[in-house]
């Protein structure tokens, strides 16, 4: 079977639709098949209005790996560009460009390096948090908000589409991968709880089910509550620009 991880890649360029059909991708989509074989492992993409992640782990949760970034439309190539990849950091801001198909509820991909793959719709639906976001300060326990981190190379991002939500920390710069997490996640009448189905730093936590309190205000989320750790926190995340960094380095995709 050919490797998950180029499946992953020519999916991710699929998502790189024009403007009229970038709506139809947002949601969660699940990889399964390669070559016709089914896939063992649960490898979940997650896209919102121009940004990405995917999580590839196990049935048990163990994690193996993940990416993420933007993606768009120029001139009829699918390009993307990745803030993060834990198993090959060395694609972090390098243009990838593909030509890809979308049918109705399923991707179904084919070129001679990576085989037919086959993706499946899983959750289209919106919340009141659906969206990109970005991490942006702390609050203490008298309610006073620390300065806000301001845009830069090292960030902690959480997408959230359809009924998925996936977090990961890294720095585009030194192309350094710190940690991501995810699963299923409900956002209703002021409470947010997710289900943890993978979490990269600690498969101990697998499984567990946690709840915030939550507050939208115009682009800014409150949330808070306890940690995955048990841990008291208050935090705000503030609505991401997804802007698409193509600098001058060069295309390595694979059209």
């Amino acid at each position: 079977m050919k490797t998950l991880f180029t499946s992953c890649i020519l999916f991710f360029a699929t998502l790189l639709m024009p403007v009229w059909a970038q709506s139809s991708l947002n949601g969660s989509w699940k990889m399964t098949s390669v070559d016709g074989q089914p896939v063992t492992d649960d490898v979940i993409a997650i896209c919102q209005d121009g940004y990405f992640m995917f999580g590839q782990y196990q049935s048990d949760g163990s994690f193996v790996s993940a990416g993420g970034g933007n993606y768009k439309l120029e001139d009829n190539e699918y390009q993307l560009i990745y803030d993060f990849h834990s198993q090959q950091p060395q694609l972090v801001r390098v243009p990838q460009t593909f030509q890809a198909e979308l049918t109705d509820e399923k991707f179904t991909l084919q070129n001679s390096s990576a085989g037919k793959m086959v993706w499946e719709r899983m959750q289209e639906e919106t919340t009141p948090l659906t969206g990109t976001w970005l991490f942006a300060t702390r609050v203490d326990e008298d309610g006073n908000e620390g300065e806000r981190r301001q845009p830069g190379p090292r960030m902690t991002v959480k997408i959230l589409s359809g009924n998925r939500f996936q977090w990961a920390a890294f720095n585009y710069e030194t192309k350094e991968f710190r940690g991501t997490g995810g699963g299923t996640y409900e956002a209703e009448d002021g409470t947010y709880t997710e289900h943890i189905e993978f979490f990269s730093r600690d498969n101990e936590r697998v499984g567990a089910s946690l709840s915030f309190q939550f507050e939208r205000e115009g682009d800014d989320w409150d949330h808070q509550g306890q940690s995955s750790a048990g841990e008291p926190m208050h935090e705000v995340w503030t609505k991401m620009d997804q802007p698409m960094v193509m600098d001058n380095e060069q295309d390595t995709g694979d059209n």
